[in-house]
Formats: structure tokens, sequence, C-alpha cells
């Protein structure tokens, strides 16, 4: 397994990216300023996402996906307990942004992030289109942080 940064040709990887974040507008609000990273397992991509510097020590994750026949695998949890070690000494916290979905919150909370603030309407208010995830329409964004300041992070052990 390899852990790779992407430097140029984000846009390759469109396609997983609009698993995570379906409107491409809202993908290139951030895109170009953030720093992407692939996962890939026997030479074949798993996972992307994309973290953003939001200034005073604070990144944030984005658009975090694994192709559907790779998921419950722990690539997506493997490839952010990297990001915890590769950003820790050069950022002190990192927030993820997501709907209130039965399947993203428990995992964000599997990988050490705890509930931080909710953004009313954001979805209603900067997509398109109403989403949906697991037949619900998402209307909030809800932030998780982790701190990564510390000798060790500690994150729930991997129950797989």
């Amino acid at each position: 397994m390899s852990i790779r940064q992407i430097i140029s040709s984000k846009k390759d990887f469109l396609d997983l990216l609009l698993l995570a974040d379906e409107q491409e507008s809202m993908i290139d609000r951030y895109l170009e300023r953030g720093e992407m990273f692939a996962l890939y397992d026997k030479n074949i991509l798993r996972t992307t996402c994309v973290v953003t510097d939001e200034g005073d020590g604070i990144s944030e994750l984005k658009s975090l996906a694994t192709y559907p026949q790779y998921q419950r695998q722990g690539y997506g949890k493997r490839l952010v307990l990297f990001l915890f070690e590769h950003y820790r000494g050069r950022q002190h916290t990192m927030f993820v942004g997501t709907g209130d979905s039965p399947l993203t919150v428990p995992f964000y909370e599997d990988c050490g992030f705890t509930y931080s603030h909710r953004v009313k309407n954001f979805f209603t208010d900067n997509y398109d289109h109403p989403i949906f995830d697991e037949g619900r329409q998402l209307v909030d964004m809800i932030y998780f942080r982790k701190e990564l300041t510390g000798n060790k992070l500690v994150t729930k052990p991997d129950t797989k």
C-alpha cells in the first residue's frame, strides 16, 4: 500500500472526488489550493482526499472518498491516520465537515474526530440541487475536529 501526494492533474481524480462532494463547482473552490493525496493498494487507486490550509494552524479535510467496491476495508481510515501524522507539527488542528449521515459521522468519530460545530443550511444554501445520503436530505454541515498536537496520536482501535 502507498499514499502519494498528487501535485498536478488533480481533475483526473474527479470521478472519485465527486463521490464525496457531488457538485463539481464546490470541488473547484478548494481543489487547486489544497494538497491532494491518493491511497493505492496493489497499484490500484482506492481512496483520495484534499486537505486545505485554513490559516492559523488549522487544516480541513475535504472530499475523502473511496470507490464503493473498496469501502469498509479500512482504506479511508488508513489515509486519515496518515494525514494526522503528516500534518502534526505543521498544523495544530484538523477539521472535517460532513452531512448528518449515519455512515460518515461514526466513521469520523472512529478515526478520532470529535464534534465541533454545525453550519445551518449549508447544503441547501450552497448546492444547486438537494443532496441525499442514505435516503435522507442533507441540510446542515456538521464539523468535527482533531487536535494534532502531542507526542502520539490517540485514536480508537481498529475493530476489524
